[in-house]
């Protein structure tokens, strides 16, 4: 049987208070994330980093899906909650392009979005984004519909970004002449991104405004 996720799982309780704690290890997890990547992390790159022995580091997790996933939660809880401001599409606007930015700020993160989201800080932003779609008059199944959609594109957006920021550069000359239109007009500066993304954002919502009763 698969192992139960992190949150679902008791601490241990210390006989004494432990020089680390889980806190830290997600901190310094995110910082190696940052730098390196989540295919550089190991437990026992985290334990020399946090200077700490490797049977230090499992008192508080038991295996590195554990680390990514407490990690990518932490992410998440970058994202500020706003105040429902009464129009959905704002409420909806203000999460979702905090969310692209924590994402952008740790470029692994929109890889591992396919791991278990029942952390603290995804559950919040889910149910705030549920809650404004409710308050704009989607319910059943076109509430589900908005909200898988939404989140896939903010992800899709985050992922295709980090992907384009690292690759290696312009393609040689001539080297899409047999495809004139990519050609022409498929090449984006930096500076276009944010803006295709907020006007991608607004189309979106007034396609998925139709699917209200």
């Amino acid at each position: 049987m698969k192992d139960k996720p992190v949150w679902l799982r008791s601490r241990r309780a210390a006989r004494e208070e432990p020089p680390l704690t889980r806190e830290k290890i997600v901190a310094e997890a995110v910082a190696l994330l940052d730098e390196e990547g989540a295919a550089k992390l190991t437990m026992r790159r985290l334990a020399q980093r946090l200077d700490a022995g490797s049977t230090t580091l499992y008192w508080h997790v038991d295996t590195k899906d554990d680390v990514l996933d407490l990690a990518l939660d932490t992410v998440f809880g970058e994202v500020a909650l706003p105040e429902p401001s009464g129009d959905w599409r704002a409420d909806v606007r203000a999460l979702v392009t905090g969310w692209r930015g924590a994402m952008l700020r740790h470029p692994w993160s929109a890889a591992l979005v396919g791991r278990p989201m029942i952390g603290p800080n995804v559950l919040a932003r889910t149910e705030f984004l549920y809650a404004a779609l409710l308050r704009g008059g989607f319910s059943g199944s076109a509430l589900a519909t908005a909200a898988h959609g939404l989140a896939n594109y903010v992800t899709g957006s985050a992922l295709t970004l980090t992907v384009a920021n690292g690759d290696d550069g312009p393609l040689p000359e001539g080297y899409l002449d047999g495809y004139p239109i990519l050609r022409d007009n498929g090449h984006l500066r930096a500076e276009d991104w944010n803006e295709i993304f907020a006007q991608g954002l607004e189309s979106f919502m007034d396609g998925l405004a139709s699917l209200r009763a």
